[in-house]
């Protein structure tokens, strides 16, 4: 798409359209059939309102989603949405966003979004309501548990394992389940690292990760950006592995394992996470599980651009990256809220490390630069 500010629209050049329509058409024609977007996607729903008309929309499964607001006010954005897009429904119609308990609460009570969705789904206007989220797996599996959704949409990758247990909770309530970005929050992996690159062969790193996450019988489709078409080569080619995709999948993720144990250290690697308190428990709110996590990754894989690029979100996502990094950090009052890690002395040295290694300009989520 052109840019993440709504307002660009008309503003799109023929060449900004052409690639987009270019890499959506080879998508439908290697039998992609799930296009994704959402309301604050900039000039994505427009640019993809010239272009789905011309495709057959009975092969089709689209997606928009909502962030969570009063229910008349998401009916307005869903009338916005679908004009945009020049549909007449959408598949899937996600609340966009619960984060938190506050969201989900905005969402699930009387006059909220889950009501405007529901309004929706009785008018035909879409066929499944789900929830998208970057929340706790605590969090996403409170959600889960209501039974008010059909699908969800969250962060599960190689490199974010500690979502599992809400991946396999949404099976057992027989959600579908849709993994978010895995090619750059799962690690920025089309610019990997020469020891990620090792590791992964046979594959390619993005290769991988795709596999990796298809393996489990819960996933049922991955949401992979392009920016032209010639970008699907790498992604298609993993196909030729698709039948082989629990073996390798397994095989690379073991590799890599033992990487990582050689590197950090087993006892580390196996338990560094155990007796780390949330992020809102810590002084400063620092996000002390999410800055070990990059560390670990760097350290360990060498995706620093990746860890560097996520550690200076911290502090400037609002809640959709909640938290601080480490660079105001009070030693003593975090060492103090870690009473309960075995690893207290060194998660202090991690983080300053962590800080030294990784810390520059902060950043902002792309969907809030406007650009």
């Amino acid at each position: 798409m052109r840019s993440w500010n709504e307002s660009e629209a008309e503003r799109v050049t023929p060449e900004e359209q052409r690639r987009l329509e270019e890499a959506v058409e080879r998508a439908v024609a290697a039998g992609i059939t799930h296009i994704e977007t959402a309301r604050g996607y900039g000039t994505s729903e427009a640019q993809l309102g010239r272009v789905l008309p011309r495709l057959p929309r009975a092969r089709l499964i689209v997606q928009t989603k909502i962030e969570p607001c009063p229910a008349e006010e998401f009916l307005r954005k869903a009338d916005e949405s679908f004009r945009a897009l020049r549909l007449d429904y959408v598949d899937l119609l996600a609340i966009h966003g619960i984060n938190n308990e506050d969201l989900l609460h905005q969402t699930l009570r009387k006059g909220g979004a889950l009501e405007g969705a529901r309004k929706l789904q009785r008018e035909g206007r879409c066929r499944f309501v789900g929830f998208s989220t970057h929340g706790s797996c605590r969090l996403v599996q409170r959600v889960i548990a209501t039974e008010e959704f059909d699908y969800v949409n969250l962060h599960w990758y190689f490199v974010h394992p500690h979502m599992e247990p809400a991946v396999a909770t949404a099976g057992r309530y027989d959600l579908g389940v849709l993994i978010i970005s895995p090619n750059d929050k799962g690690g920025h992996l089309y610019k990997p690292s020469a020891k990620l690159r090792r590791l992964c062969r046979p594959l390619t790193p993005m290769q991988f990760n795709l596999l990796y996450c298809l393996a489990r019988e819960e996933v049922h489709t991955l949401s992979i950006g392009v920016a032209e078409a010639a970008e699907w080569d790498d992604h298609l080619a993993a196909l030729s592995f698709y039948s082989r995709r629990k073996e390798l999948a397994a095989d690379i993720a073991a590799r890599l394992e033992q990487e990582l144990e050689r590197t950090l250290g087993r006892p580390w690697w196996r338990n560094w996470w155990k007796g780390i308190p949330e992020w809102t428990d810590i002084p400063g709110e620092i996000n002390v599980f999410e800055i070990v996590r990059l560390w670990n990754y760097a350290v360990g894989l060498g995706m620093t651009d990746y860890a560097r690029a996520r550690y200076n979100l911290l502090g400037q996502a609002e809640h959709w990256f909640p938290g601080r990094n480490a660079a105001q950090m009070d030693e003593v009052a975090v060492r103090k809220a870690l009473a309960q890690s075995p690893f207290a002395d060194r998660i202090v040295e991690v983080l300053q490390d962590a800080d030294r290694r990784f810390r520059g300009q902060p950043a902002r989520r792309l969907s809030q630069s406007g650009s």
